[in-house]
């Protein structure tokens, strides 16, 4: 039966429903948990977060992947505790956000103990939680060039998805070639990558979307809602409008069967303000209105949050 890894365990792949498949329940920089002027108390993350949650599964959202990797504040016996409380799926991530934000240890690691790693957080379980890992999360390090700590990365994520059959979800899809290189040279077929971030204000004219899609490659529009209408928007910020066009654009060149959207929104930030406003429910809230209003029929918005979601998170093995 086809199945995907939640932090309550397996479920049958059917089981999902909507899914936004790149989101965090609190995402920060390692050390974050040390900085008191952001700093905030258990319970007060739980009030900001069990809310939105609420509110996701009361829109018929059904699935949360958690995006945030080792270091960045990952914490699954918390992610046990909400899905249990609001009903909503969670998916949590091995792997990191970039190799500049895997703390020494990791750094320097070899290939292939990075490798076993992510396979033992999938298939025995995060820590003593129980938890297991449903994707493998690489990035590329602030810079838009991936170092040798990110090629060692991307590199054992191949060997572990190809190993477990979860795939591999990418922080920005900026040097996509070294990439793509690495996980062709791996044999990790491209359809199990999906190559986030390509809307984002300070990376979409560089990032190449359709070349992404053309080889294979899954693509994430997965920033709606940072946009520079909000208040105080963030840098990554991108106009509504040009976002919105974006990703029809690409949906009419013919890559609907490609495309993954999410909101990339924190419920309760770590060490950091968060962008106020901005929420996981921007997807029901603004995103699929808008796409309706777009002319998108609901097979297209199925697809998107729904058929396209499954099939990648799907283990394949």
């Amino acid at each position: 039966m086809p199945r995907v890894n939640t932090v309550l365990g397996p479920i049958p792949t059917e089981e999902l429903g909507l899914v936004a498949v790149h989101e965090h329940i609190g995402y920060g920089m390692p050390g974050s948990e040390l900085d008191t002027k952001w700093w905030k108390t258990p319970e007060q993350r739980y009030e900001e977060t069990v809310p939105k949650l609420r509110r996701f599964h009361e829109y018929g959202g059904g699935t949360f992947v958690d995006a945030t990797g080792i270091c960045n504040g990952r914490d699954v016996d918390y992610y046990r505790s909400l899905s249990a409380k609001t009903g909503v799926h969670i998916v949590a991530s091995t792997g990191f956000v970039g190799g500049d934000t895997a703390l020494p240890f990791f750094a320097r690691a070899s290939v292939d103990y990075l490798a076993g790693h992510f396979v033992h957080e999938i298939t025995a379980g995060i820590g003593g939680t129980g938890g297991r890992a449903g994707v493998i999360k690489v990035g590329v390090s602030r810079g838009g060039r991936m170092t040798d700590l990110d090629k060692r990365i991307y590199r054992a994520a191949a060997r572990a998805a190809l190993t477990t059959g979860v795939p591999v979800l990418t922080h920005l899809a900026i040097d996509a070639e070294n990439a793509i290189a690495i996980f062709e040279a791996e044999g990790l077929p491209l359809d199990r990558v999906l190559f986030g971030h390509v809307d984002d204000g300070v990376n979409a004219d560089k990032t190449r979307d359709t070349w992404i899609a053309e080889q294979g490659g899954r693509v994430g529009f997965d920033t709606f809602g940072y946009e520079t209408e909000l208040e105080d928007p963030p840098f990554w910020a991108r106009p509504r409008k040009e976002r919105l066009e974006h990703f029809l654009r690409f949906i009419g060149q013919g890559h609907l069967g490609k495309v993954l959207a999410s909101a990339d929104a924190n419920c309760s930030p770590l060490g950091w303000p968060g962008v106020k406003g901005h929420t996981v429910n921007y997807i029901f809230e603004d995103l699929i209105p808008d796409l309706r209003a777009a002319g998108l029929d609901e097979a297209a918005i199925h697809t998107i949050f729904v058929g396209n979601p499954a099939d990648f998170l799907t283990i394949q093995n």
